[in-house]
């Protein structure tokens, strides 16, 4: 066993991790990476294929991020917000506004709901992760519902198998029992409403086929009338929610499941409607993740609405004329009142995260010194001139020519290498939005029985798929594939044939 490894095992308690699994072989130690490749201490490389769990856009070592680094390093590090400004920080919120507030694509129609009037995001509140930026809208919504409304109890709202970070207030809004109920009797008590998780909704009638559960439901919605009847009987009591909270098009640790077209703009008008603030957690989904333009269609077999490519036919104009969209919360006319990001701001490079928020909600927190307005909450790192730096450098490459039609061309490639996985009997859901990707292992994809938690089984294909020089996680028993926008179409494909092989594999086990 290396040395470093044998420390590791010595000291190191890793997170979301049964470390008596974990100490019984020599673990993987990453010492060099570039591009979407990892190496470890014994020289092995490897494909990433989750972008260093959901974080990396550009790859490892980008040159351009690299450089603003450096010339950051000769001036300064950090030094404090509290009291004080700073170069990086004031033109990084300069430039998360303005993207933020981005041109919009279709709001949710087809409903008897009037469409919300645009809200601006006018001000940006710093911290360090997507736990720290959730636990900032929470606040300042908690105190908008008690100081505008009159709320003496503020509650929220949040989606089934939400999951939002590991603070308490974020820990609060989650309702994944495996990961949230130890910690049942420190939280504060939330409600929620059921996710729109077509493959295993309640409500969708149609039988089990070879594609995206999204394409081929039969339902009416069923999941935004429930929506409706928690905010209505809420707003009757005279106490509507004091917010909305949802992970835009893609809810992430719930096991990748996608939004069906439409979803997010209607549930979006039934929050607002009854006096919720909408909060979008965009700590997965911003910064073009979901796409760069509007929203991409599912993938399926033999679907005929489907080109080979992947795109319907009046989408394809996309292809050449890409919009760069960077939010997930644009792509459906939505415009929340508070807007969380981290993970890929720094492109990956360093935790820093932001909170947006309207004009409106920055000016209930204004007053005299003596009336205590101030907005009591903050961090160390807060605007921190190294992370603001990076996430210069990040926009700078977002927005540049050829950024959005070269990640929008891995996206479709990405949705053509996945449809060889439908032969196989043990793949129950392929589900995709931009370059997020959950293949969802199941017993029989005839009954979409589940397996057993002992069974490990996406845990095991993982493993395997590593041996084979590709590096991901499961989420329950949904393998993700989260490739960096750099990733070559060769090594797309070196990812996608390693799962298919891994569950191959693992066939007669599982």
């Amino acid at each position: 066993m290396h040395p470093l490894a044998k420390l590791d095992h010595r000291f190191i308690w890793h997170p979301f991790t049964q470390m008596r699994d974990w100490l019984k072989r020599e673990p993987i130690l990453i010492t060099k990476g570039r591009g979407a490749l990892l190496q470890d201490a014994h020289g092995r490389q490897y494909l990433d294929a989750n972008s260093s769990i959901w974080t990396n856009l550009h790859g490892h070592n980008h040159p351009k991020i690299n450089k603003a680094l450096a010339q950051q390093l000769r001036n300064i590090a950090h030094s404090s917000a509290l009291g004080l400004a700073n170069q990086p920080a004031s033109l990084l919120a300069g430039r998360l506004v303005r993207a933020a507030n981005a041109k919009q694509g279709p709001s949710g129609k087809g409903r008897r709901y009037a469409a919300p009037a645009p809200r601006r995001l006018a001000k940006v509140f710093f911290s360090d992760d997507g736990s720290t930026a959730i636990e900032v809208a929470l606040k300042l919504a908690y105190e908008i519902a008690r100081r505008t409304h009159g709320n003496k109890n503020p509650r929220f709202l949040s989606l089934g198998g939400g999951y939002h970070g590991d603070t308490i207030g974020a820990v609060s809004l989650g309702h994944i029992d495996r990961f949230h109920k130890a910690y049942s009797r420190l939280l504060f008590k939330t409600d929620y409403t059921m996710a729109p998780y077509c493959y295993r909704c309640p409500f969708n009638r149609a039988k089990p086929e070879r594609a995206d559960a999204r394409l081929y439901r039969q339902c009416h919605w069923e999941c935004l009338d429930q929506l409706e009847r928690k905010v209505a009987i809420r707003k009757k009591k005279g106490a509507p929610y004091a917010g909305f909270v949802f992970e835009p098009l893609m809810q992430g640790a719930a096991g990748m499941i996608p939004q069906p077209e439409g979803w997010l703009g209607r549930a979006a008008q039934i929050a607002r409607s009854h006096g919720a603030l909408l909060i979008a957690d965009e700590v997965m989904t911003g910064f073009g993740r979901t796409g760069f333009g509007a929203q991409t269609p599912a993938t399926g077999g033999n679907r005929s609405d489907l080109q080979p490519h992947g795109i319907r036919p009046e989408l394809r104009h996309l292809a050449s004329r890409p919009e760069p969209i960077l939010f997930a919360t644009c792509k459906e006319g939505v415009r929340p009142d508070f807007l969380a990001m981290a993970k890929g701001l720094t492109g990956g490079y360093l935790p820093m995260a932001a909170t947006l928020a309207t004009q409106g909600v920055f000016d209930a927190f204004l007053g005299e010194y003596e009336e205590f307005k101030t907005f009591f909450h903050g961090h160390s790192f807060t605007g921190n001139q190294l992370g603001a730096a990076a996430a210069l450098a990040n926009l700078d490459l977002l927005e540049s020519p050829g950024c959005a039609s070269s990640a929008m061309r891995l996206e479709r490639a990405l949705a053509e290498e996945l449809k060889d996985l439908w032969a196989l009997p043990n793949v129950g859901d392929i589900r995709q939005t931009g370059l997020i990707a959950g293949v969802e292992l199941v017993k029989d994809w005839r009954t979409r029985q589940p397996f057993q938690p002992g069974e490990r089984a996406a845990i095991r294909v993982c493993e395997t798929m590593a041996k084979r020089g590709v590096l991901t996680r499961p989420v329950g028993d949904v393998v993700v594939l989260m490739p960096p926008y750099c990733m070559t179409r060769a090594q797309l494909q070196k990812t996608v044939a390693a799962l298919a092989d891994a569950i191959s594999i693992s066939k007669r086990a599982l």
